[in-house]
Formats: C-alpha cells, structure tokens, sequence
C-alpha cells in the first residue's frame, strides 16, 4: 500500500518536471504536440496490435494450446495504451515498451519463464492428461461420486437418504 502511495505522487511530480524542462527548451506548443502525438500513436499502435494478439491468441485456442504470452501481452497493451493516454514522457516511455512489439513479446516471455507453477503445469484441457507432473507423466485420477445436497434440509433428513430403512 505504501508503495502504491508513494508511486501515486511521485509520478506525476517526475512527469510535470519533465514537462517543465522540455518546455523549456521546445516552448510549451511543441511540448503539448509531442505529447498529443504520443496519445495518437499509441492509440493507432494500441489498435493494430490488440488485433494482432487477439489473432494469435484465437490461433492458439484453435490448435488446442494456452495462450499464456499472448494474454500476458494483452495485458501489457491495455497498461501501454493507459500509460500513453496519460500526459508526460516517462510515462510514454514505458507504455511504448509495452506496446512495441520487439520490446513487448521477449519482455512477457522473460515473465512467463519466471513464474514458477511449482509441482504440476496445467496443459490444455483440450490435449490428452489434463494436469502432468513436472516430469510430464499424467497426474493420478480419482474417481468418485457427488451428491448436491439442499441448503433447507435437515441434517438428519440427509442421513437418512443414504439408509432410509434406518430409523433416526
């Protein structure tokens, strides 16, 4: 919380330092421009990749596999295209890295290798053996019977449909 706290007043003081100091040196048209341009493109580049992954994750589904790195790339677009929308330049800068492609993908591969699913990895329930072990031996089954019981019935009323020769 506190993180989230200081981020919340730090970056717009660092953006509107930025701000100042390239208006300095552009004048403050130019620097309202660049900044509007940067919205444009990211909302045009926001675009066309959005399509390009959503693409990629449709083909993925359709071979049967998860589409682990493209969800993770969708989400880095809605980040990048917030951050563009947001006014400054440190902010575009890091919505730019999570919307241009070269930098985007080796960037979500890097964060898929690290996270750890420990003991077992879920492949696609559309391939054979659901849940494997690391070893990529299928998970041990088990098999059994449910019964959906009624939240109004009484405890004994559900017993005794399990025996209902045997009096309460």
């Amino acid at each position: 919380m506190r993180t989230a706290t200081f981020l919340f007043f730090i970056i717009p003081l660092v953006e509107m330092i930025i701000l100042i100091e390239v208006g300095g040196m552009i004048g403050p048209l130019p620097t309202v421009g660049l900044v509007v341009l940067t919205a444009i493109c990211g909302i045009w580049l926001l675009r066309l990749e959005g399509m390009a992954t959503l693409t990629r994750v449709q083909e993925k589904l359709k071979r049967g596999e998860i589409p682990e790195t493209e969800l993770l790339e969708g989400i880095m677009l809605i980040i990048g295209g917030a951050l563009l929308l947001t006014p400054g330049f440190a902010t575009d800068i890091v919505g730019f890295v999570c919307l241009v492609p070269g930098l985007r993908r080796p960037l979500a591969a890097r964060i898929i290798r690290s996270i750890s699913f420990g003991q077992f990895q879920m492949h696609s329930p559309f391939q054979s053996g659901g849940f494997r072990n690391t070893d990529d031996q299928p998970g041990q089954t088990i098999e059994g019977e449910f019964v959906s019981e009624s939240i109004n019935e009484a405890p004994a009323a559900k017993a005794n449909l399990e025996n209902p020769d045997k009096p309460l």
